[in-house]
């Protein structure tokens, strides 16, 4: 398009970014190797869909569930975007264990590559953050009582348990105000820190290189 030729001449995205794009793909590659790549674009999928998606969405405890049946009954493929949003999430987790278990069985979490190993952790604890905070936002019976017995989980760990329960419900028990807090968590606290760690992540393999494996 000669829209995106002369923005590409006066700004030089493709000399400025080359370096980054263009790296050769080692001939093991195969694909056991992509569920990284793949739970990744599972993060862009749900990054897209959740935004869309929060156009229609209210949070709020009066709103929230009738915003839902908005969205399944009235919203220009509503029930599709959701649906797109719902999979995309379920296979994401899958994904990532699947990724980290390769990882973990080829031994590409050693040294020089440990502290990939440690950011991809925290993705991992990441994504299931995102499972758990994104479930109540139907604000139907089944995710609150699903959150409840979440957050009492949550509140039996020794020590900080009351504190963590106390702190994710925004008090004593699973209210309005827990809803608003899972939902900024779920749509800017949790995708700030996924955002770091995914630069760290892939800033080491762009450092050290892939490691071989199966």
């Amino acid at each position: 398009m000669k829209l995106l030729d002369y923005l590409n001449d006066r700004l030089g995205f493709t000399n400025r970014h080359r370096r980054v794009m263009d790296r050769p793909v080692p001939a093991w590659i195969n694909y056991f190797s992509c569920f990284g790549g793949i739970t990744f674009t599972l993060f862009i999928v749900l990054v897209l869909t959740g935004l869309l998606l929060s156009v229609h969405y209210t949070p709020s405890e009066g709103e929230a569930y009738k915003s839902i049946q908005r969205l399944n009954g009235e919203a220009p493929l509503g029930l599709l975007l959701r649906g797109a949003h719902h999979w995309a999430a379920n296979l994401m987790v899958v994904m990532i264990v699947l990724h980290m278990l390769r990882v973990f069985i080829a031994g590409a979490y050693k040294n020089p590559r440990e502290l990939n190993w440690v950011a991809g952790s925290f993705l991992l604890l990441l994504t299931l953050g995102f499972g758990f905070t994104g479930y109540l936002l139907p604000w139907d019976q089944k995710a609150y009582w699903a959150t409840v017995v979440g957050t009492n989980m949550i509140g039996s760990v020794p020590l900080a348990g009351h504190f963590l329960a106390s702190f994710l419900r925004g008090g004593a028990d699973v209210a309005g105000q827990t809803l608003l807090r899972f939902y900024s968590l779920h749509v800017l606290w949790l995708p700030m820190f996924t955002a770091f760690f995914l630069w760290l992540h892939f800033h080491v393999i762009r450092r050290v290189g892939i490691s071989g494996g199966m």
